[in-house]
């Protein structure tokens, strides 16, 4: 069986009681990197000795995927992601796919989310959004990628890694600084920003920073 178990996106005092009991009961607990989760597993009192640890990550290979489904058909394995929801922009949808196909039983223990998070610190009721995810590497090709978003009417929203912060609300800014958005970086941490403005606003109050974010564009 496989249990995809959502874990705090920041603050660990986030966890659920299901999340826990899960991790405890677990055979097999599958992460993505070993730095994230052998000192989250620690922390709860997890016995990560009576466990079979693995990983899985945008460097595993179909053998991996196929080896991974296959502890799933005889044993108690937990799926968690580095934060938040597993699947939810990780690499763990093709462990998913491949445990469908193979009629393992799976289920889904709900908790910390960022989306979530950030839709529910909204000022301005959604109806609905486009949600893109993360943004192009390549600057090129990311700012191509932000001059198409700018021209969506629905609110979109984004995300990208810590170290690329500051450059990505700046390019949006450029291509949109008069736009509205919401910024929300280190969520339910001490050093938790939440900040909604124009762009050109928002890009001078986040210059210089480093920080995990999910951004709203209205």
């Amino acid at each position: 069986m496989l249990q995809i178990v959502a874990l705090p996106i920041g603050n660990t005092e986030d966890i659920t009681l299901r999340a826990l009991r899960a991790l405890k009961q677990a055979d097999v607990i599958i992460g993505e990197e070993r730095k994230e989760l052998i000192p989250l597993l620690k922390g709860y009192e997890v016995d990560i000795h009576a466990k079979q640890i693995e990983f899985l990550n945008e460097h595993s290979e179909k053998s991996d995927i196929q080896a991974l489904g296959d502890l799933c058909k005889t044993k108690n394995v937990v799926l968690v992601s580095d934060c938040g929801t597993p699947v939810f922009c990780d690499p763990g949808a093709q462990l998913i796919q491949y445990c469908r196909q193979n009629s393992v039983e799976m289920t889904t223990l709900p908790g910390a989310s960022s989306l979530m998070s950030l839709l529910s610190l909204s000022s301005e009721k959604l109806n609905k959004f486009y949600f893109y995810g993360f943004l192009p590497r390549e600057k090129e090709e990311r700012m191509r990628e932000i001059h198409r978003l700018s021209k969506i009417k629905e609110p979109v929203i984004v995300m990208d890694t810590p170290y690329r912060f500051t450059a990505t609300v700046e390019h949006l800014a450029a291509v949109m600084p008069g736009r509205k958005a919401l910024i929300a970086a280190d969520m339910t941490l001490p050093t938790e920003a939440i900040l909604e403005g124009n762009l050109k606003a928002l890009a001078a109050k986040t210059k210089d920073q480093k920080k995990e974010f999910i951004l709203l564009l209205y």
